[in-house]
């Protein structure tokens, strides 16, 4: 058997009293082939598994776990919003985003947002099981082939977004998305169709030159593009 990445004090400890896991990701089978996966491992314990941001935030008060494997982008409450509460109510639960976007300004968020690390979902059982554990110990962890820039507080240039023009109701909607809205979410909230919030979404990740909402919101949340007061 392999010797594991960490101290070997934290290890014995750790025997004892495993590191209490929540596997989020709104794919079942991933969220399934992972919570088995970890389960597996000695000094691991997989105490939850939750489909978006909302549902680990509730399940992290109940079972009160260490750590928070986090997807970045699901439907319902996103992993950068997830993480930002996480921090805000919950300082001591460590979270790792686990995803398969690596741009600079999606990773940046999440670390901004109080991520310990992030990691590609192409990593092995054994990258996974050492970052859980660096992680644990207290430090963190960066996937090797995610760009070194996306990791250093000042590789975003704001200046490339700031001829960004949303308007009024882009604004509100992009709010929302920060928020982990989903279209009918948008649409409620608003007073407007689900086609006109699935307009308005697709009006801003053109603006913003990306392709999905973490994008989005990674984007927003960086560069000042959203205004609370908006709403």
């Amino acid at each position: 058997m392999r010797e594991p990445e960490f101290q070997q004090s934290g290890w014995r400890n750790r025997m004892t009293n495993p590191i209490r896991i929540i596997v989020t990701d709104d794919h079942q089978l991933v969220r399934t082939g992972l919570a088995e996966m970890l389960q597996r491992l000695d000094g691991i314990e997989v105490v939850g598994q939750a489909e978006n941001g909302e549902e680990a935030l509730f399940l992290c008060q109940k079972l009160k776990p260490d750590l928070i494997l986090m997807d970045v982008q699901m439907e319902g409450m996103g992993g950068i919003s997830a993480v930002r509460s996480l921090k805000q109510h919950h300082p001591g639960v460590k979270t790792i985003a686990l995803s398969t976007f690596s741009a600079p300004e999606t990773v940046r968020a999440m670390l901004d947002a109080g991520a310990c690390g992030y990691l590609l979902k192409n990593i092995t059982t054994e990258e996974l099981e050492s970052a859980i554990r660096k992680v644990d110990q207290g430090e963190t962890v960066i996937a090797s082939d995610i760009e070194a820039s996306a990791a250093k507080p000042d590789s975003v240039d704001s200046s490339e977004f700031a001829d960004v023009v949303l308007g009024t109701q882009q604004q509100k909607v992009l709010m929302l998305l920060t928020k982990g809205f989903t279209n009918p979410e948008i649409a409620a909230h608003l007073g407007f169709s689900t086609t006109t919030a699935r307009y308005h979404v697709s009006a801003i990740l053109t603006k913003l030159g990306v392709s999905n909402r973490a994008e989005a919101t990674a984007i927003a949340i960086r560069n000042g593009l959203i205004d609370e007061t908006k709403l």
